[in-house]
């Protein structure tokens, strides 16, 4: 027997090998799909068959690739979203491979196709070993149910709860849970920040066991996690069964300063160095993406067909780079910066640079600044807040900046916060592209202010929150 996660760093993404007497099934991949290739040729495995527990929001699957390079079959449920699967299972209906069953199990609340798969060895034929969960139930928390229609998220919380309570619950405690996304998903809320549990030790803890159904609709309709753009051409890629990279990494071209400042000004530049690098010095006009953050905010700022060039601290850091925009359908990237900023720095191109400020310094000098919040909803209104300060999620700033913006001067001194400054970094390039001049980055963001005790508040004031920009949910 051989079993494998595989996790894919930025998106929280689990994939899953899972193989017996040489025959294999591969649960949920990604686009980039040698790791896996990899992995069942050094373990002798023929991957068979490749399940898929939804149609994905968040990444590109790589499912049509693997098929093609192995021959294996995609296996899905009998649904119109799984349009490009190769065996389609009713509700109920058995998979084999090796000693292994599989059971679909339709699970709909995440999304109306959603699948779980509950794993049966055959030597204990009646107690699941355990399910893969997609993004139906995760380790401490269930799947966002606003993806399919907003207005329709407390509904498809109920239909959610009914299908964890009648379809899984009936697996037993002993059942292992093996989940599409861990904590830092943009799939769900709260994700606890560990790989293992159990069915049993779910229902001592998870909202979904120990809520009433209605309390547990009403939370998800509490939820308002942003939906990135990118989402919408991932189920549109993913419909397909993925599509192979575009470029690979070794292929983005290395272009030195001179030709890098002649070109670049045709798409967009993402630095992904840390906030307090960038701040330090950076090419005029570029986004702080910082390298982490690649893997979600990347699919805010560029689509398929926006030119991108790249900023590095280190080129070993490219092939992480690159890969986290291709799995968001980031695909046209133009070239990196050779050298990185100091080569352009010592090439004598121009650049600019971007103020922080410290909490003390802040509280010092609060009269005289504009705070900006740029943290979501949650964060903003439960963990509380800088009083008086204004709030828009980072990824809203390019389209909506015009919400908070109101009396603020591009002139005045504007000190940007989030958790920690990754995500300040970001908005304050934003904001320095949108011609505001005086912008500054709160290091240590929430997180030092509340360990320094200083004034904080909750609650939605001078917020501007997702149901505002996305229409106002039932």
């Amino acid at each position: 027997m051989y079993f494998k996660r595989i996790k894919t760093p930025g998106l929280a993404h689990n994939a899953y090998l899972l193989g017996d007497k040489h025959d294999a099934v591969i649960v949920d991949p990604r686009r980039d799909v040698d790791e896996y290739l990899k992995l069942a040729r050094e373990n002798d495995l023929v991957i068979k068959y490749i399940l898929e527990t939804h149609r994905q929001e968040d990444f590109v699957i790589g499912s049509k690739e693997i098929a093609e390079k192995t021959g294996a079959k995609i296996v899905s449920l009998d649904h119109p979203l799984f349009g490009h699967s190769d065996i389609r299972l009713e509700h109920g209906e058995r998979l084999r491979a090796g000693s292994l069953s599989f059971v679909a199990l339709h699970t709909p609340g995440h999304t109306p196709e959603s699948t779980c798969y509950a794993v049966f060895l055959r030597d204990v034929p009646d107690r699941a070993w355990g399910v893969f969960t997609g993004d139906t139930l995760f380790i401490g928390e269930t799947g966002r149910t606003d993806l399919a229609d907003p207005k329709r998220t407390r509904e498809h919380a109920g239909m959610l709860f009914d299908a964890v309570h009648d379809k899984l619950l009936p697996l037993g405690d002993q059942a292992l849970l093996w989940p599409a996304h861990g904590s830092g998903s943009v799939c769900g809320g709260n994700i606890a920040d560990r790989d293992e549990s159990t069915l049993g030790l779910e229902r001592a803890y998870n909202p979904v066991f120990t809520k009433t159904r209605g309390a547990f609709m009403d939370a998800k309709l509490r939820e308002r996690i942003p939906r990135p753009p990118y989402f919408t051409l991932m189920e549109k890629l993913n419909l397909e069964g993925g599509t192979p990279l575009a470029t690979p990494p070794l292929a983005v071209p290395l272009l030195p300063p001179k030709k890098f400042a002649s070109e670049h000004k045709q798409g967009i530049v993402l630095d992904g160095r840390d906030p307090e690098a960038f701040a330090g010095g950076h090419v005029p006009g570029s986004y702080n993406v910082w390298l982490e953050g690649m893997a979600i905010f990347g699919g805010w700022l560029a689509n398929r067909t926006t030119p991108v060039y790249l900023v590095l601290d280190d080129l070993n850091q490219l092939e992480t780079a690159v890969l986290a925009l291709a799995r968001l359908g980031v695909d046209n990237i133009q070239g990196v910066l050779a050298g990185g900023f100091e080569a352009w720095r010592d090439a004598g191109q121009p650049f600019d640079h971007l103020a922080t400020i410290a909490p003390r310094e802040l509280v010092d000098a609060r009269t005289s600044h504009v705070v900006l919040d740029v943290r979501d909803d949650m964060e903003f209104e439960d963990e509380g807040h800088i009083v008086d300060a204004r709030h828009l999620y980072v990824g809203y700033l390019d389209d909506h900046l015009g919400r908070i913006a109101s009396g603020i001067d591009r002139k005045a001194a504007i000190a940007v916060v989030c958790s920690v400054g990754h995500r300040a970094g970001l908005a304050a390039s934003i904001l320095r592209r949108k011609g505001y001049q005086n912008v500054k980055n709160l290091l240590g963001g929430m997180t030092a202010w509340t360990r320094l005790e200083l004034p904080t508040t909750k609650g939605t004031e001078h917020s501007v929150t997702t149901p505002d920009i996305e229409g106002k949910r039932a």
